[in-house]
């Protein structure tokens, strides 16, 4: 178990960073490297050395590590987006696999056209009605509509080739739904 390995003689991240004196029972030490001191500081920065503190001593001890790590990622994420923090990051990521996902659903309805397209013009001699199966009227799954803030920091901020057609439009012309690739 990380808690027991030996260390060696420097002091832990967390006692470098607060300049004390790193006791051979620290509760920081199996868990803040002493080279990983911009960890720990940006675990201080958010929660506090005296509240990590206690998190720790009410964690079991097998579970000590992740909760470390989840504190870093935590205060990692919440330095970089102060307001969200790393919720910020799961309403990002939700938010553009339900983009995907949309975008998923547009190319394979193109897609089953353009095979039912290429199956009537190979049972049939090129005629007008694989014209009239072209420029049919293919409606699009319903897009979501997202809370919207300015402050919102999207950093995967790129529109989709969804966004260009309204929530229950129909498309008149199969060509005008762009390419998603």
């Amino acid at each position: 178990m990380k808690g027991y390995e030996p260390r060696s003689s420097s002091s832990c991240a967390a006692c470098k960073f607060l300049k004390r004196r790193c006791i051979p029972n620290c509760i920081f030490a199996p868990y803040f490297r002493s080279d990983e001191c911009k960890k720990f500081a940006k675990v201080h920065k958010v929660f506090g050395a005296s509240n990590v503190s206690k998190i720790l001593i009410e964690v079991p001890e097998e579970q000590r590590e992740e909760t470390v790590n989840s504190l870093a990622y935590e205060a990692d994420a919440r330095l970089k987006d102060p307001v969200y923090g790393c919720i910020g990051a799961i309403a990002i990521l939700q938010r553009k696999m339900v983009e995907l996902q949309h975008d998923l659903a547009v190319a394979k309805d193109r897609l089953a056209c353009c095979a039912a397209v290429a199956a009537t013009a190979a049972a049939t001699t090129p005629s007008s009605s694989s014209n009239d199966l072209m420029n049919s009227n293919v409606s699009l799954p319903p897009f979501p509509e997202f809370f919207s803030c300015s402050d919102f920091n999207d950093n995967f901020s790129h529109t989709s080739s969804s966004q260009s057609f309204s929530r229950n439009e129909t498309v008149e012309d199969i060509f005008q739904i762009p390419y998603i690739f």
